[in-house]
């Protein structure tokens, strides 16, 4: 009988690369998404035979077209991972239009399509849907303005159709790690933990604890303390988390300079 077969988008990344490496342990096949060609064929050398690669931009309907008859092709995902994903950590005022848009569409509009086409397939072989969040998705964070604002939107969205289709026989899951281990994070983020004392997790551990939402029978889950604690401070009692927040606020300034904080 074949393996199940999962598709996985951002399988180059730090934390895509640990999910594949434990999915085959798991028993799944793969379709690994991404843009670079040469990173896809290495993962997949790891990965071994029960591993295809789809090279593509997922921006594009035309791709996401093909990603879906491609799986069909091989016999309908029963999983799909959205894990893809862009950061970058500035002053809301130093934004440009185009990294707006860029990181909404890749964030939140892309997995939000995604889902809608795969929905058929999952269903069809009574599987999951993951949508890959962060701690930001429940916090707002100075300097994450529109990382969080594409991350709050996504466990929204996760939560409201996990509810639409809770008489239907598919999971609709949501992960959020906090800091992780992975090239998404510059210098001057890493600097910033570091003097904050935030820890930054391996991307093992983001693997591990998605095999073990996947086993727990919940639909979310969120890696690492003190961030949970946070996120159920911040739904309850928000001003608690901003006066936590505010006092970070200085060291956090002191990384990332913008126009508000220089008077112009």
């Amino acid at each position: 009988m074949n393996r199940p077969l999962c598709v996985l988008t951002g399988a180059t990344g730090g934390i895509g690369q640990a999910v594949a490496l434990k999915l085959i342990q798991h028993g799944w096949r793969l379709l690994l998404v991404g843009r670079q060609q040469a990173q896809l064929e290495a993962l997949q050398l790891k990965c071994g035979q029960d591993c295809e690669i789809f090279i593509g931009d997922l921006t594009s309907a035309q791709t996401r077209q093909k990603l879906l008859e491609h799986a069909k092709s091989l016999g309908g995902a029963t999983m799909l991972i959205n894990n893809a994903g862009i950061n970058v950590m500035q002053g809301f005022s130093e934004m440009t239009e185009q990294q707006i848009d860029d990181l909404l569409i890749v964030n939140l509009s892309v997995p939000i399509k995604l889902c809608q086409l795969f929905l058929p397939q999952i269903l069809a072989n009574k599987g999951s849907i993951v949508n890959m969040g962060s701690s930001f998705g429940s916090i707002g964070y100075p300097y994450q303005t529109l990382y969080c604002a594409s991350k709050f939107g996504l466990r929204g969205m996760t939560e409201a159709l996990a509810r639409e289709l809770s008489h239907c026989d598919v999971k609709i899951l949501y992960l959020a790690p906090r800091a992780t281990d992975t090239n998404i994070n510059s210098v001057q983020v890493r600097a910033m933990n570091k003097a904050l004392g935030n820890t930054m997790d391996p991307p093992d551990k983001v693997a591990d604890a998605l095999i073990s939402l996947l086993k727990s029978g919940n639909s979310r889950s969120y890696i690492g303390f003190p961030e949970r604690l946070f996120v159920k401070l911040n739904g309850a009692f928000p001003s608690l988390v901003d006066n936590a927040i505010a006092k970070q606020l200085p060291k956090i300034k002191s990384f990332f300079a913008d126009k508000i904080d220089q008077g112009e």
